[in-house]
């Protein structure tokens, strides 16, 4: 490639990190070079500067500088990314969390604790161990969308490239509804609602952060209703986020002063209850219902995981018929 050129990114490769996207198609390019093309600005996403870590979109166009001939680095071979390795007993547990499985698609009950991708500071995480998850295919299932690392519950995975695609823009196109369920602290003033903070991301020290930002922010709508409560102690809710910012529930529901209970990032020591009640995120992927790609509807539901189920049986909430209702606006 002796010129600049430009890329569209195509509906299978939304979400894709931009430096798994840059291996994806220019595979003898370096990470170090990427970075170095990233900090001069030579590399752009839409015009704009971009990081190795940014999600793409689908339509979106990436700006590619002169890169060198590819023949001239045959002689060094790609190295491919190798399955991580794992144990016996965690293949088995990811395994055994399958909850679908069909010839296009896999949904998982993601534990919490297990990121979904890689990091900084993240020695395993579940898309190094998509390999244990190929059940007899060729191919090495996709991640559709992510969950934070402490989030648990319903995950898709696309067995096929075209079945990705058709997820992601399910996703994209919000002919999918998701149902969350979340353990907060107190109880929201209004039993039922939707929760209209536009967000941002804010970087520091700590990680990356986000923050109500009503001028420059992108738009993030929650709908919830208050399922059970114990008391004024604490409240079980159902949530369906209606737009898909990073760490959106868990900032609603802050801005609401009712913080996810463990969630110390946002909420700080008033996201924390004694007893009986674990420290770990209380929030849980509940459901998720969308087209399936080979046609008619796909509804999965997850279990609560462990921690969550210990902390409604201490506070005493039972699972009601009326807890899995998808909420509409």
């Amino acid at each position: 490639m002796s010129q600049v050129t430009s890329r569209i990114v195509a509906d299978g490769e939304a979400d894709l990190r931009l430096d798994r996207w840059f291996r994806r198609h220019f595979p003898w390019v370096g990470h170090g070079k990427l970075e170095k093309l990233l900090r001069t600005g030579q590399v752009r996403v839409d015009g704009g500067r971009a990081k190795a870590s940014t999600r793409l979109e689908a339509g979106q166009t990436v700006r590619v500088p002169p890169l060198g001939d590819p023949a001239a680095a045959e002689a060094a071979p790609v190295r491919q990314p190798r399955p991580a390795r794992a144990t016996p007993e965690r293949i088995a547990e990811l395994q055994a969390a399958v909850l679908h499985r069909d010839e296009s698609v896999i949904v998982l009950d993601k534990p919490a604790g297990l990121a979904t991708q890689g990091g900084t500071g993240q020695s395993e995480h579940l898309d190094g161990l998509l390999d244990h998850l190929r059940f007899g295919h060729a191919e090495r299932p996709r991640l559709v969308h992510r969950l934070d690392k402490d989030t648990s519950g319903v995950l898709l995975l696309g067995r096929t490239a075209a079945a990705t695609a058709a997820l992601a823009k399910a996703l994209r196109t919000r002919e999918a509804r998701k149902l969350y369920w979340a353990l907060v602290v107190g109880v929201p003033q209004q039993a039922q609602g939707k929760i209209v903070l536009a967000l941002s991301k804010l970087p520091g020290a700590a990680g990356e952060r986000m923050v109500a930002d009503e001028e420059d922010g992108k738009n993030a709508v929650t709908l919830y209703r208050t399922i059970d409560t114990a008391g004024k102690r604490a409240a079980w809710l159902a949530m369906a986020p209606l737009t898909g910012r990073t760490h959106q529930l868990r900032v609603h529901c802050a801005a609401m002063q009712t913080p996810i209970v463990g969630d110390g990032k946002y909420g700080g020591q008033a996201a924390y209850l004694t007893g009986g009640v674990s420290r770990k995120l209380h929030l849980h992927a509940r459901g998720i219902r969308l087209p399936h790609p080979d046609g008619g509807m796909l509804e999965v539901r997850a279990p609560l995981p462990p921690h969550m189920q210990g902390s409604w049986d201490f506070l005493g909430l039972t699972e009601e018929k009326s807890a899995d209702v998808w909420l509409e606006e």
